[in-house]
């Protein structure tokens, strides 16, 4: 069964092991178009906006937002990658990480309004690192931050400029972003914390 949308909210879809899809494609879809008419209202038409996607599937999502920017202004919005595994402060807690790629527009970001973009919004702790790697990259006119999803539960002060959908969940719960280009399906999917082997 698809989720399918009604006036109070999508269906949740059962998932295997407990896990419910709570967005699916087209909820992923409408919440994207309503972030990107959103920066659009509040930077004045997005003359001086570069998007820069969280590594990874906040990548994704600033792609395909760039994508809706353009479609209603008629021309490209630039677009780029962060990659803040060497600005995290957990960087001694957790198993070594990969590195991903930081490329930032042909434009730069000096005096430019940069939108960060994730999918989750949980602790801030990604967005903290985000934003000290930028402090590396230029010097931007303003930061905002857009997220698909914000679940709660924030360690740091940070607030999502631009929201997607706001998910009350319990620690013990697991929010996955599903991505047709990372994953071959556009999903939200939240089920039970995975316990790490020890």
């Amino acid at each position: 069964m698809n989720a399918a949308s009604r006036p109070d909210g999508p269906v949740e879809t059962s998932v295997a092991d407990g896990h419910k899809a709570v967005l699916e494609g087209p909820d992923i879809r409408r919440a994207l178009t309503r972030i990107a008419h959103e920066i659009l209202e509040r930077t004045k038409g997005g003359d001086d906006v570069v998007l820069l996607g969280i590594q990874t599937r906040g990548v994704t999502l600033a792609q395909r937002l760039a994508a809706l920017l353009q479609e209603v202004e008629g021309r490209p919005v630039p677009w780029g990658s962060l990659d803040v595994t060497m600005y995290r402060d957990d960087l001694r807690m957790k198993p070594a990480r990969a590195l991903s790629r930081t490329d930032l527009p042909a434009e730069g970001i000096d005096d430019r309004i940069v939108v960060l973009v994730d999918d989750v919004l949980y602790s801030g702790r990604t967005v903290r690192a985000a934003l000290d790697a930028l402090n590396d990259l230029g010097r931007p006119r303003a930061v905002q931050l857009a997220v698909l999803v914000d679940r709660g539960h924030r360690e740091l002060p940070i607030r999502a400029d631009y929201v997607g959908k706001n998910l009350p969940t319990s620690k013990r719960e697991n929010v996955r972003v599903l991505l047709a280009e990372n994953d071959d399906r556009d999903a939200v999917v939240l089920g039970p914390k995975e316990e790490r082997k020890k």
